[in-house]
């Protein structure tokens, strides 16, 4: 946070510009002005905040209009409010008495992002009934993972798939954050989770991360399921139709792939198979998942973690389809300088091949302090820690006037 003049301002990631097939484009990093609370509104400042789907295609124009831009992006974060309590952010901004007590069904809800500026800022205003209590046992890194792609798995199985633990559930695209959250989740309360990728590696660390079976994107299964969870639409859809027992369902919360297959309308009549939508959840179902993971163990997969000012390398790898697991993005600026930055437990850190660093700890001619790439200890804008700032020759420093610097500065940019 920065005070310019009278003007507090605070680093964001916002998206400027709509391009459906460049979206990165659309991005800029930068100083906005620090949110206002509005009466009942509180500010949180963000400690860590996770990626979705969602803001990709905020990027691309999907569920934006243009004259809605600049908006900051993100829908998912956890910090602390204006008391110092640790708090999670439930991204939906509705009115439950309009959902019939689900603000979820409320027509007029929104995600953060869509007309109120997202967390990914150092500061975020939000509804003070959008604050749910952070369990001192999930760091704020696993709990800024939660409310969308968990949350939405902890409706899609206990509410909407309308099975019992024990129940044959099929997960399409094991590799996504819903996706990734319906194993941890199904497998701690009793399902048979099997999984789809078409990566190999993929499947492989879906069995490890708690699926009873992995099988190529397609490919037949040994026996129906019960209840098939659909996060990837058209190029699943087929598969996801043709898995299911005869009364079975599916539940639906997105379609990356596309959101036009072929209906199969002849195989659902005459099976009576159920298709049911899914869209986030409440606040009262975020703080039983919250909950849920303190009582069970279950932590978020996090594949990894970045500064804030490094999230178009995020956007990159999510657009790319290069994670297994939750992007989250530390707010540096939140840290002291020299102190070393939180990290995800052990056995959730993405593997050291994924953040390119070499099995001796850090790649070949970097400095100490970027022995963990993922984030470094520093504030934004300042030199590397326990490292002197690079000193200029004199020799070498331009003789030109400030007009001539700043225009050198911005062909090198």
């Amino acid at each position: 946070m920065t005070h310019v003049g009278r003007v507090v301002v605070v680093f964001a990631v916002a998206a400027a510009r709509i391009d459906a097939d460049d979206p990165l484009t659309g991005m800029e990093l930068g100083e906005r002005p620090e949110p206002a609370a509005a009466a009942g509104w509180v500010t949180v400042t963000v400690k860590a905040a996770s990626l979705n789907h969602h803001d990709v295609w905020t990027l691309r124009g999907v569920g934006i209009s243009a004259d809605r831009l600049p908006i900051v992006l993100g829908c998912d974060a956890a910090g602390l409010d204006q008391d110092g309590h640790e708090v999670i952010v439930h991204s939906v901004i509705g009115d439950p008495d309009a959902g019939g007590g689900d603000e979820t069904l409320d027509p007029r809800r929104s995600l953060l992002s869509e007309r109120y500026d997202g967390t990914f800022a150092e500061r975020v205003s939000v509804p003070r009934r959008n604050l749910v209590p952070k369990p001192a046992a999930l760091s704020f890194e696993e709990a800024a993972c939660l409310p969308t792609a968990y949350l939405t798995a902890y409706r899609m199985l206990f509410e909407k798939s309308g099975v019992q633990p024990g129940a044959t559930v099929l997960v399409q695209g094991a590799s996504g954050g819903v996706a990734t959250a319906l194993i941890l989740l199904g497998r701690a309360a009793g399902y048979r989770i099997w999984a789809t990728s078409r990566s190999e590696a993929k499947r492989e660390r879906a069995v490890k991360l708690g699926a009873d079976q992995a099988f190529a994107a397609g490919a037949r299964l040994p026996e129906r399921v019960d209840v098939v969870m659909e996060t990837v639409g058209q190029a699943t859809w087929a598969h996801s139709v043709r898995s299911l027992r005869p009364g079975g369902r599916i539940v639906i919360c997105g379609a990356t792939s596309g959101d036009a297959p072929p209906a199969e309308l002849t195989r659902i009549f005459f099976t009576q198979l159920s298709v049911t939508g899914s869209t986030m959840g409440t606040r009262d179902q975020l703080g039983r998942l919250a909950r849920f993971c303190e009582q069970t163990g279950v932590r978020p997969v996090i594949d990894r973690v970045l500064p804030l000012a490094n999230a178009r390398d995020g956007f990159a790898a999510m657009i790319a389809g290069d994670l297994f697991g939750k992007v989250v993005f530390v707010v540096l600026a939140v840290l002291a300088r020299g102190d070393d930055p939180p990290e995800p437990p052990g056995a959730l850190r993405a593997p050291l091949a994924v953040l390119g660093v070499s099995p001796g700890g850090r790649p070949p001619g970097t400095p100490r302090c970027a022995s963990r790439p993922a984030v470094q200890p520093m504030r934004l804008g300042s030199p590397c820690p326990r490292q002197p700032a690079e000193r200029v020759p004199r020799a070498r420093r331009s003789s030109a006037g400030p007009a001539r610097r700043a225009r050198d500065r911005r062909s090198r940019s």
